[in-house]
């Protein structure tokens, strides 16, 4: 008899993420996929115009897992001013020994955002130098605030200065984030912010590099989460040239999307250069080595990521019983 697929809807999801808590699992996530136990293929991707969109499509397993996962991530800024969210989406889980579906996950988004935020805040705990003493957020949206969240969890530090193009959105970012205790400081200069964060997370739909090598300092960590399609850069190629060690979640990912990709265009890096998370917090290959180091990690998410938060939450929503 054919199994009738667990629905589940995002309230549900939403209460089984609370509390959950996610860089354990993001960690065990990279660390299989860069020591080959995870398959995962190129990323499906439809790029729309009028109104602009942007449709990802990721998919993939761990290898003795029981399930593999398709995910559906969407984003429509425009939305916005049709009151509608601007990110959507699912994710699908099927019995990997059968093909048969398992999980139907109405999550709208929401698994991207927190294991994006997760994956940031992984990055900071295994690349981030030993005292940060502000943190720059490039950035006002709903994957900024997510990011400065989950780095409560890794790093001591409160003191925050924000970049955004809008003065509004900025006082907004500003009002929501000390609400939450953190102490935050805006500017309409990206450049105070290359110049005076020792961590910094860029978090934005941008085309044309935001921080430049030119500003930033000597011991600076950065992490650059918003360039998920070929088209989108945030940090210029002197910053990656100028760089002591330069990561990507996925290098063969970072090939073609990302930071990586832009500076290996440009000339100014060799992708046998960059080293993967993954082998970061194995231990396979050296991370930050001293204070003084620049530091930058590209994180283009990798459907491993989505499998780990998939399976996790459905074993949670099913109280740690197996799905099938």
């Amino acid at each position: 008899m054919p199994v009738r697929p667990r629905i589940a809807r995002f309230e549900e999801i939403a209460a089984a993420l609370s509390g959950l808590d996610l860089v354990p699992a993001m960690e065990a996530a990279f660390a299989r996929y860069s020591t080959g136990k995870a398959i995962v293929p190129p990323v499906g991707e439809l790029l729309l115009q009028d109104p602009p969109g942007e449709v990802h499509i990721k998919y993939g397993y761990v290898r003795g897992d029981d399930y593999y996962v398709v995910k559906i991530a969407s984003s429509f800024p425009m939305n916005t001013a049709l009151g509608f969210a601007t990110g959507n989406g699912m994710m699908l889980l099927f019995n990997r020994h059968t093909g048969e579906p398992a999980a139907i996950l109405l999550d709208r988004g929401w698994f991207t955002d927190v294991r994006t935020a997760a994956a940031g805040a992984v990055a900071a705990k295994h690349l981030a130098p030993s005292t940060v003493g502000r943190i720059g957020i490039v950035g006002t949206g709903v994957q900024a605030r997510l990011q400065l969240r989950h780095l409560a969890g890794v790093v001591a530090c409160r003191n925050v200065l924000v970049w955004g193009r809008g003065e509004e959105s900025r006082r907004r970012y500003r009002d929501e984030m000390e609400s939450e205790g953190f102490a935050v400081s805006i500017t309409a200069d990206a450049r105070e912010v290359a110049g005076s964060c020792s961590l910094i997370v860029t978090a934005t739909p941008s085309t044309e590099p935001i921080i430049h090598g030119s500003d930033v300092l000597p011991g600076t960590h950065i992490t650059a989460i918003g360039s998920d399609t070929p088209d989108k850069r945030e940090l210029d190629g002197p910053l990656l040239a100028k760089a002591d060690v330069v990561v990507a979640d996925s290098r063969a990912q970072c090939a073609y999307r990302g930071e990586i990709a832009h500076a290996v265009a440009d000339g100014v890096l060799a992708l046998d250069d960059v080293v993967e998370l993954g082998d970061v917090i194995t231990g396979t290959c050296a991370g930050r080595q001293g204070d003084e180091q620049i530091t930058i990690a590209d994180l283009t998410g990798v459907a491993v990521q989505d499998a780990a938060i998939a399976i996790a939450v459905c074993e949670r929503i099913n109280a740690g019983a197996k799905i099938i």
